[in-house]
């Protein structure tokens, strides 16, 4: 089917807040089009998905196309599946969340069906010119930049920012169709995948937590980073990191935020002994809270911050814990 289509990605048998924020944007893209909503799913063993909350959430029908080859992931496998399905239903576009796997696979597609890309959108607007006007926010958000695709360019592959857009209130009584779909071979799959390895953190997952608590260089070591931890435990929040802090190995790479880490956008985010840096805030810039705890009163954290706690950790930050720790327990 043609129309706007979801990349779904799912994560142990069901699908990340990402999934749904996109088919809100999707919903509304295709109201302005007059056209349908697909959510695309790809895997090995899809059985276990649950598809039904993809239907409540906005989507006309799912695509899904079952194959041991698409198990594990690799771009070469993904890429063809995606390809050949939008060469046989031509859609006017296909979002990704802008993640791994999105920025991985999403410019790979885009070239194979020789069309063009836009990463890390954040507003979307119907141009009765342009067709659509995507927002991106370069330079660690320094500027805003609008660009729509040429009218030929079509499948409009896009990466859409976690959390830049509100998910849709599911309509329980809404159903998708599950349509499954068939490729002829997946071409020359280049990667061989030997293991997958998974590390369970036990907290909030960075990308969708409301509210991220993040250490830098100034924990000055794992046992300063437990502090960050220990905060972020009791507000219930995920822990991030900036690189110095996992370069030392205090903390696991899954937790970097910024240019080279993931981006996250919570509606409260605090710094603890982060300098603010433009390549840690190209990751942390969208969120809508930042509070800021460092020591020097030049940190650049202290322009972007709308709160400043000019402390060291090490006093501020048990302080804190302790303080929302309180205000729980009451």
């Amino acid at each position: 089917m043609a129309g706007i289509w979801v990349y779904a990605e799912p994560r142990d048998g069901s699908f990340p807040r990402a999934t749904f924020e996109m088919l809100a944007l999707a919903r509304r893209m295709a109201d302005a089009e007059g056209t349908d909503v697909a959510a695309v799913v790809l895997g090995s063993g899809l059985g276990d998905v649950d598809c039904a909350p993809l239907g409540a959430a906005g989507a006309d029908a799912v695509l899904a196309l079952d194959d041991p080859a698409l198990a594990p992931y690799t771009t070469d496998a993904y890429a063809a599946a995606l390809a050949a399905l939008a060469a046989q239903q031509r859609p006017d576009a296909v979002l990704f969340a802008d993640g791994a796997t999105g920025l991985d696979v999403g410019p790979v597609l885009a070239q194979r069906l020789d069309t063009g890309f836009v990463a890390d959108v954040v507003a979307v607007e119907a141009d009765a010119q342009e067709g659509f006007l995507f927002t991106r926010e370069p330079y660690s958000g320094k500027v805003r930049a609008d660009v729509a695709f040429a009218a030929d360019a079509r499948p409009m592959v896009v990466t859409v920012r976690p959390k830049a857009f509100d998910p849709a209130a599911p309509d329980e009584g809404r159903t998708a169709p599950v349509l499954m779909q068939h490729v002829d071979g997946f071409g020359d799959v280049r990667q061989t995948v030997a293991d997958v390895v998974r590390r369970a953190s036990g907290r909030v997952e960075l990308t969708e937590a409301d509210a991220v608590v993040s250490g830098g260089r100034g924990t000055k070591g794992a046992a300063g980073f437990a502090l960050v931890e220990e905060l972020a435990d009791v507000l219930g929040a995920a822990v991030g990191a900036s690189r110095p802090a996992v370069d030392e190995g205090w903390t696991d790479i899954q937790f970097q935020v910024g240019q080279t880490g993931k981006t996250v956008a919570p509606s409260l985010y605090i710094a603890c002994g982060i300098s603010g840096s433009i390549q840690h805030m190209a990751g942390a810039a969208a969120s809508k809270c930042i509070v800021a705890v460092n020591t020097d009163p030049q940190a650049e954290i202290f322009k972007v911050a709308d709160y400043g706690i000019m402390a060291d950790l090490f006093e501020a930050v048990p302080l804190l814990t302790e303080a929302f720790r309180a205000s729980k327990a009451s």
